[in-house]
């Protein structure tokens, strides 16, 4: 879902007019019950808040140019919050008059990015105003933007010159975004990504100049217009094959927070404040294993299977699943909300399963798959990543055998899953076994929740997970 750009009036220089004032009592009164009417020519477009931690947003690609003219609910700008880009539209019709904060900036919420002129007449005034201001906005860090050749005519003027792959190796090591796997996944918005379907454009073979080496629109108009100068297909830009970057990063140099990174570290740094303790418990997972490969083929997930679990352990433990934010008080969360940590290019993410405890195994597994695709393509919308009441951390895939996680601000506790592994163990008649078993440690709130109280959670979790037969129901 697309947001609406906020705007508010500018009045044009012709817009308002003054009466003189008047001596008498009686024609001020008269004067004062008299209306000024205002006709707005101009609008102010905002930086929008795209969700309830976002103090500013990074630009990542303009959909429309200076003198386009905008209908309302018609993209013009994609913006790049602390966890997703999101196409943002327009609230009124008109033109765009004047862009302020170019692509790759990054402009603090609520501040003005560009210009909205009602007709033709007013553009030249709202670019006028436009230069006559200075908007709080920084651009992107130079070390991770794709750099722009430059060759001096004899004119003296200076030529940009755009750069198509295969480029020479240290072009595309400074263009590649340093999460991005060696240059194997292709960073580009959402934009630049349909319009060079529409041109059949190879965006592998692009390189990019907004933020971080991110492909935007113009990127792909500027290798489509190349390629047809050239008289080949766009898709196939060079026969040269391209040059993939080292999959290392460069040793020594510094690069700059992405808008993601930044919201993790603040998130962090707030977490700190908050006192927390640990408590770790051993669960045999020999039963849940044999259901997992029994219902796997009916597209569920071990994930869902695990959130389903704890869903259902929080229900008859519902201080687990509670929060305390202003220090003086603790909030039972209504809903049971699991959020569930995801690595993704540049960040971490934590998509959302809402009402755990009441969905099937079956819907939940397809939630889950639709919440990481959204995630990984940068399209979650807030409520996907933000009503979390209870955090998953799961790296067991990675055979992890045990880690302690660091609570998200605002939630009760968090835990960290670990791979279920071959254990030699004891049974109660005496006799040594083997069973597969697994190690959660849970970060909890200390103000809230107390070790007794996690101790039954616990209890409670590993019975369900060690008797599963209430999970597919």
């Amino acid at each position: 879902m697309a947001l609406f750009l906020q705007t508010t009036f500018l009045t044009s220089s012709s817009s308002l007019r003054q009466k003189p004032c008047l001596s008498s009592w009686a024609s001020h009164i008269s004067t004062s019950r008299t209306r000024t009417r205002v006709h707005a020519k101009i609008r102010e477009i905002f930086m929008p808040a795209l969700s309830s931690t976002m103090t500013e947003g990074k630009i990542v690609s303009w959909v429309k140019s200076e003198g386009d003219k905008l209908s309302k609910g018609e993209s013009v700008v994609v913006v790049e919050s602390d966890k997703a880009d999101m196409d943002v539209e327009t609230f009124y019709d008109g033109y765009l008059a004047a862009i302020m904060v170019e692509e790759g900036g990054v402009a603090a919420v609520g501040s003005a990015i560009a210009l909205l002129a009602e007709s033709l007449e007013e553009i030249e005034e709202a670019k006028s105003k436009a230069a006559s201001s200075s908007p709080a906005t920084s651009p992107a860090p130079a070390v991770a933007a794709a750099p722009v050749s430059e060759s001096t005519t004899g004119s003296g003027a200076v030529e940009k010159a755009v750069v198509v792959a295969p480029p020479s190796p240290a072009v595309v090591a400074s263009a590649v975004h340093p999460a991005s796997e060696g240059g194997k996944r292709v960073v580009a918005s959402p934009y630049a990504k349909k319009l060079a379907k529409d041109l059949k454009v190879d965006l592998g073979r692009v390189i990019g100049s907004g933020p971080n080496g991110r492909i935007v629109a113009k990127d792909v108009e500027a290798a489509a217009a190349v390629a047809a100068e050239l008289g080949s297909p766009a898709a196939k830009v060079s026969a040269a094959p391209a040059v993939q970057a080292p999959p290392g990063i460069e040793l020594g140099s510094v690069v700059s927070f992405t808008t993601m990174q930044g919201a993790v570290c603040r998130n962090m740094v707030e977490s700190l404040s908050v006192p927390t303790f640990r408590v770790g418990y051993t669960i045999t997972t020999d039963a849940l294993d044999s259901l997992y490969k029994k219902v796997k083929s009916k597209g569920v997930t071990m994930t869902a299977l695990l959130a389903k679990a704890t869903a259902l352990a929080l229900v008859k433990h519902p201080v687990i699943n509670s929060s305390c934010r202003d220090g003086n008080s603790f909030t039972y969360n209504s809903n049971i909300n699991i959020a569930v940590a995801v690595a993704i290019d540049g960040g971490l993410i934590t998509p959302v399963l809402q009402d755990a405890d009441k969905v099937d195994i079956y819907s939940l597994s397809r939630k889950w798959k639709e919440l990481v695709d959204k995630a990984r393509a940068k399209q979650l919308q807030p409520q996907e990543y933000n009503t979390g009441t209870f955090t998953l951390s799961n790296l067991g895939m990675f055979g992890v055998d045990r880690f302690d996680a660091i609570l998200p601000p605002g939630t009760g506790a968090i835990m960290a899953v670990g791979a279920s592994q071959p254990t030699v163990v004891g049974t109660k008649d005496g006799r040594i076994g083997m069973k597969n078993q697994m190690q959660v440690n849970v970060t909890a709130d200390h103000r809230v929740i107390y070790g007794a109280d996690l101790a039954a959670f616990l209890r409670t979790l590993a019975k369900i997970i060690e008797d599963p037969k209430d999970l597919t129901f």
